[in-house]
């Protein structure tokens, strides 16, 4: 819990297509940052299924979105475009698993990885003033 946010290994493997549309229903609310969070902290921390849509839907609300409104954004397929054309965008970049970190000069962190590791990566590829 180095930076705060709570970490172990989930007990179930959730489908996340859902919880990728939830997070762009609250970016175009303005919540995006605190949707996100309480998105990681349910599913690293409290083994919540959050590719369920009245989890989302409560995580919704415990950060101030309308968790009705919410429910028919996502019935409605609302949001599935703009997840669409991310994978797409995913698959053009040879993106493999998530989280995937892409560094100038094609430096890559791919999967949950300890702080340490990404300190290394950073020292390695800095670049020292002239």
């Amino acid at each position: 819990m180095e930076l705060g946010l709570p970490f172990e290994a989930p007990r179930l493997l959730s489908n996340s297509r859902l919880a990728v549309e939830a997070a762009e229903f609250a970016r175009d609310a303005g919540k995006h940052g605190e949707f996100h969070r309480a998105v990681l902290v349910a599913y690293f921390a409290q083994s919540k299924d959050i590719g369920d849509v009245e989890v989302l839907a409560g995580l919704a609300e415990q950060v101030g979105l309308d968790p009705v409104r919410l429910r028919g954004e996502l019935s409605s397929g609302a949001y599935a475009g703009i997840r669409a054309a991310a994978g797409a965008e995913a698959t053009q970049l040879a993106v493999t698993g998530v989280p995937t970190y892409i560094f100038a000069g094609g430096a890559r962190v791919v999967g949950a990885q300890p702080l340490d590791y990404f300190r290394r990566l950073l020292e390695s590829i800095a670049v020292t003033p002239t």
